[in-house]
């Protein structure tokens, strides 16, 4: 079975809805998950056609029921809209300016000079 692990098997996202309307009300919803098919002229029908179009919506709504209903918690997902956590291996390297000094001999003048006509 490829859903033998998944809590969520079988389980409608209506119903999922449905439930998490009767337990929190759409005020206490829309403040957990801050959606505004939760806010603005809340519907079961109206939410489900957004959830169904929006996997990151959905994917919050789902960890909701979960939790709320003491039901194993997926891992979390890698969210690749996201930008990385900074870390010391993803910086870049700092580059070490040239040095701008004339070049010059140990008598003091500019290497060259008597070549270029300046000794």
């Amino acid at each position: 079975m490829t859903q033998a692990n998944n809590p969520l098997h079988g389980i409608k996202l209506e119903t999922i809805v449905t439930e998490l309307v009767e337990k929190y009300g759409w005020e206490e919803l829309a403040s957990r998950i801050n959606i505004m098919c939760f806010k603005e002229n809340p519907s079961v029908k109206s939410s489900l056609k957004f959830l169904r179009k929006t996997p990151w919506a959905r994917d919050k709504v789902e960890y909701l029921y979960l939790k709320a209903n003491k039901l194993p918690l997926p891992p979390p997902k890698d969210d690749s809209r996201r930008p990385a956590a900074p870390n010391a291996a993803a910086k870049k390297p700092q580059t070490v300016k040239a040095q701008t000094k004339k070049s010059t001999d140990t008598s003091g003048k500019p290497v060259n000079a008597d070549i270029w006509g300046n000794g």
